[in-house]
């Protein structure tokens, strides 16, 4: 059982069914699915921007590719993108793209080169000795040296307080480096901070300021009033945009809903309508604003370097478990920074960096990103490697039956509720439905600040739940495929989609087996033009724990399409003959759960009619055959109404009479048939290399440089 703080936080004690020591040092099976859950975001920098390297990084597993607006001129990012593109080309696999701002960041300005291919170098480093004496100051006009500092912030002095700590650290900085400083403030002079350095320190490369906070459990620092986005991020993400298609805008140093609506604002005026925002959670008062946040944001990443400085030590193992269960709560992707630092220079990862990587894991992250270590450090693809065959491990041992069980506990204790519950036509759940419109459904304001562990920010689980309701129709149809797969002990969970939102919701209920989500592309017009959408959904399934996208063609018959799925699945290891399979899509106005199982051959399936089911329930269930069987119990606890009850298997009507409608999880259609945007290159599902396993495409290039539409 689940112990209980004296702060009223309740915690899990992980034990493994498996307790024999030396059965947990035998290597991998060899035959086991190349396939990880947890997704690794890589940061592009010098050390990777190479098509070979990139190329490398795909085929190591890595998922989202980020290039990092703070540093780095615009022609680098750009020129990123384009090896990115050509390494998807290559590998065949597909990577999403995040863009992260620069943001409230506070810099040292110092004069720097930049070198044949736009990555600014600084000549000579800084040397800072403990007990220096050193001036931060806000005049521009000021000589940068090893005594002398000017900053970007024109406000700064107004921030500071005699006695303050302030942290200078290199870009990126990592524990296993010397260019972490910290000083501290001795008295304010004009537009001089005088300081005293605590520690001695060599400041190399871009050199940023962290202020950090002077309570231990409140906020009395007074916050700079920059923009959540400069007008050099506005006008970055505006030119990259117009010639590469841009998953995610990672929101560096986020403190409310506001900031997000205001990105919300930017980016649908210049028609990245369809772009998520990642909330970057580094400062206290980002913790103090998290439902607000949460609510708003289509993903949360802990940036565990700023919060570590601005959070007490002995708080931040908590601060971590807390968000990433809220973000469970929610299924919003919860990602974490800052795990193998010093994998910059060394090929192997310490013992606690290794365990804190699978930590991460058995907390339900969804994604871990990689900053220096690929940017600048001498081993980016042993990293990915590394970090990937540590969270397949813990993998192993996540405790999925108690996370189910927690999720359906708070489902339940919502309903309970209802008064405190929205329940108008729209409101399905936190999570977004619709691409176009839904980035504006709610507006929760700034919540007030308070301390830490208050319901003003990281409140109780279900305080978060009181905007919408927690179980949606959508969302119990989710959970009982989960549920399904369970007791059927299913190998895969199938997901017909064309937004992604149905396959994000049964990743929330992180079921032991992969999500194959099978984007089935849309054809829009606009005025005169057509355009097939759906790469840029299943590029953004690369962030979600399980999910394993599929990018399909339409045609008319879904049945013909589960039958290549089936085969692409046996190819790459992910079923087996006589393996399970649970598909969830839409069938009219139904949303519909089959079981189907793999044929004798592993080339196609067997759909299971009643009789088998009941079955197949029996055994799983431990009955005798003269017992009566509930066959309810595959939806127990869904909290599914009459109405919302998925039909399970013997009860669809037979594959010839399936009607394909329009709308969310949509029957897909055959992949051979003729689809704008096709390539005569391009693999279909049933011919795709055996190796391949981190994605797949099909019908459409995998590059993200924007294609004109054909005129029509």
């Amino acid at each position: 059982m689940p112990s209980r703080g004296q702060m009223g936080y309740v915690t899990k004690t992980h034990f493994l069914k498996q307790t024999d020591l030396g059965s947990l040092l035998e290597p991998a099976d060899p035959s086991e699915a190349d396939f990880t859950a947890t997704k690794v975001v890589v940061t592009i920098g010098p050390s990777c921007q190479d098509v070979e390297t990139l190329s490398l990084l795909l085929q190591a597993g890595a998922t989202c590719a980020r290039c990092d607006l703070t540093w780095g001129t615009l022609d680098f990012h750009r020129l990123s993108l384009r090896n990115l593109n050509e390494a998807m080309r290559k590998t065949r696999k597909l990577c999403a793209v995040m863009l992260d701002t620069t943001g409230r960041e506070i810099m040292v300005m110092r004069e720097h080169e930049i070198d044949e291919k736009g990555w600014p170098e600084h000549v000579n480093p800084m040397e800072v000795k403990e007990g220096q004496k050193i001036i931060i100051t806000q005049n521009p006009e000021a000589e940068p040296s090893d005594e002398v500092l000017p900053v970007s912030y024109p406000k700064f002095t107004s921030m500071i307080q005699k006695g303050d700590l302030i942290f200078i650290g290199r870009y990126l900085v990592t524990g296993s480096e010397d260019s972490s400083l910290y000083v501290k403030v001795d008295k304010i002079e004009g537009d001089d901070v005088h300081c005293t350095a605590n520690n001695h320190a060599n400041l190399d490369g871009l050199v940023t300021i962290f202020h950090t906070e002077r309570s231990s459990d409140t906020l009395n620092n007074v916050q700079n009033d920059l923009p959540i986005m400069t007008a050099e991020d506005k006008s970055n993400i505006k030119d990259l945009s117009l010639e590469f298609e841009v998953d995610f805008i990672s929101l560096s140093f986020t403190r409310s809903g506001e900031d997000i609506q205001s990105a919300r604002e930017f980016l649908d005026s210049i028609n990245m309508t369809t772009t998520k925002l990642i909330a970057k959670c580094e400062t206290r008062q980002s913790l103090f604003n998290f439902k607000a946040i949460a609510q708003e944001a289509d993903a949360i990443m802990l940036s565990r370097g700023n919060l570590g400085l601005d959070v007490l030590p002995e708080k931040m193992a908590l601060v971590q478990k807390h968000v990433i269960q809220q973000c469970n709560m929610l299924g919003k992707p919860a990602i974490v920074t800052r795990v193998v630092d010093t994998m910059v220079s060394s090929p192997r990862p310490t013992r606690a960096e290794a365990t804190d990587v699978a930590n991460a894991v058995l907390d339900g992250v969804d994604c871990i990103m990689l900053g220096a270590e690929t940017l600048r450090g001498k081993h980016p693809v042993a990293t990915v490697e590394t970090i990937l065959h540590i969270c397949k491990q813990a993998e192993k041992v996540f405790d999925h039956d108690y996370h189910f069980e927690t999720l359906m506990r708070e489902a339940m204790d919502t309903d309970e509720h209802p008064d405190t519950m929205d329940f108008s036509d729209h409101a399905d759940g936190l999570q977004r439905t619709d691409s176009d419109v839904s980035h504006r459904q709610t507006s929760t304001g700034r919540a007030p600040n308070g301390k830490f562990g208050s319901t003003a920010g990281l409140g109780s689980s279900s305080s978060l739940g009181a905007k919408n309701p927690v179980m949606s129709k959508l969302e119990s149809i989710a959970s009982s495929a989960v549920r399904a797969a369970d007791k059927v002990h299913a190998s895969l969970i199938i997901v017909y989609t064309h937004t992604g939102h149905t396959a994000s919701l049964v990743s929330k209920y992180r079921p032991a087996m992969p999500i194959l989500t099978l984007v089935i592309p849309q054809l829009k017009t606009e005025s005169m033009k057509w355009k097939l959408e759906g790469r840029a959904v299943a590029r953004q399934c690369q962030i979600s724990r399980s999910l394993f996208p599929v990018l399909a063609a339409p045609s008319p018959s879904g049945e013909t399409l589960l039958e290549e799925v089936v085969l692409m699945s046996a190819k790459v290891g992910l079923v087996k003959p006589r393996d399970h399979i649970v598909c969830v899509q839409r069938m009219g106005e139904s949303f519909v759960i089959k079981i189907v199982s793999v044929n004798d051959e592993g080339d196609g399936v067997e759909i299971i009619r009643p009789k088998s089911l009941e079955n197949l329930v029996r055994a799983a269930a431990g009955a005798h055959d003269h017992e009566d069987v509930n066959m309810d119990t595959l939806g127990k606890s869904s909290g599914l109404d009459k109405n919302a009850q998925p039909q399970i298997a013997g009860n669809l009507a037979p594959p010839s009479e399936s009607k394909a409608a329009n709308g969310e999880s949509d029957t897909a259609v055959h992949p051979n048939a003729a689809s704008k945007g096709a390539t005569k290159d391009t693999p279909h599902l049933a011919n795709l290399p055996t190796k391949q396993t981190t994605s797949v495409l099909n019908s459409l290039e995998p590059g993200h440089e924007k294609k004109k539409a054909n005129e029509e």
